[in-house]
């Protein structure tokens, strides 16, 4: 599998040339042109001019001196396809989408083809400016809110760093969380930062010694529900990063074979396009259930 890196300066020479960047990098690479048209379409091109360096995907675009093209090839990445995202609601400034298992929130210098910003730029008619403004893990499912202008977004990250939009998750974890509190606030730090989050069993499969538990949380700390869950030694099913391997211990192989049972199933927050509040439930065959279980 090929992976390099190229940043190529923009000389006097090459912009007299009035040439474009896959005419440039054709010069410097390996790679047939459309190799690198697709390497592109996918996020992997970046260009600096002045003191900003975005990603580069007009193929037509004539560079100028003092110009820096910086090509990251992973041949790797690039021949992964994301799954498929599905769209709950367009409401135009901003969109709601089931963010599938395995698709990433944000991408990286080296392609950005398999994440939901860009799958939602791609997927909507017309097509918009996507602008993240919060993430799910790449091993978590659920809900996702994408916006599509900067006021939109600086909306959204305000009420978010300010805790005014509910999130409620649902969770399959190993063992009986009624033998708990109910429902049952846990507060202990993650990585040295304040985070809480409140759980609720709802069902209880003795069979395989899991429940299912709605999860709200009144912080966003990376991993916080894998961690706080693993905190109570009851871990999310699936969780390999977390779990103290309980799903490698169980006898139950539709158990073990499973995905992160993790899942943002609702929410709710003062809409800035309808100026009322809003409200986004996922739809019932998406959620974990115990049914899955067998």
């Amino acid at each position: 599998m090929k992976q390099f890196e190229k940043h190529i300066p923009i000389t006097k020479k090459i912009a007299d040339q009035s040439i474009n960047a896959v005419a440039v990098l054709s010069e410097h690479c390996d790679l047939s042109k459309a190799e690198i048209k697709s390497a592109i379409s996918k996020g992997a091109l970046w260009l600096t001019k002045g003191r900003t360096t975005q990603r580069l995907r007009r193929l037509k675009k004539i560079l100028v001196e003092h110009d820096e093209l910086h090509f990251y090839y992973n041949e790797q990445i690039l021949t992964q396809t994301p799954p498929e995202a599905l769209l709950i609601a367009d409401e135009k400034d901003y969109s709601v989408w089931y963010k599938p298992y395995g698709m990433l929130s944000q991408g990286s210098k080296w392609s950005d083809h398999c994440t939901i910003a860009r799958w939602a730029q791609t997927h909507l008619t017309p097509e918009r400016a996507t602008f993240i403004v919060h993430r799910l893990d790449r091993a978590a499912t659920g809900l996702i809110v994408i916006a599509h202008t900067k006021n939109t977004a600086r909306y959204f990250s305000n009420i978010f760093e300010k805790h005014a939009l509910e999130k409620h998750y649902l969770i399959l974890a190993h063992g009986d969380h009624n033998q708990r509190p109910q429902p049952e606030i846990i507060e202990s730090a993650v990585d040295g930062k304040s985070a809480k989050s409140t759980f609720t069993c709802i069902d209880y499969c003795n069979a395989h010694d899991i429940s299912l538990i709605d999860v709200k949380i009144d912080s966003g700390r990376k991993h916080q529900i894998r961690i706080h869950a693993a905190s109570i030694n009851m871990p999310v099913v699936g969780d390999r990063l977390h779990g103290l391997d309980r799903d490698a211990l169980t006898n139950k192989p539709i158990v073990s074979s499973l995905d992160l049972q993790l899942c943002a199933v609702s929410l709710s927050f003062m809409c800035p396009v309808k100026n009322k509040q809003a409200h986004f439930e996922l739809p019932e065959h998406l959620k974990p259930s115990l049914d899955a279980l067998g």
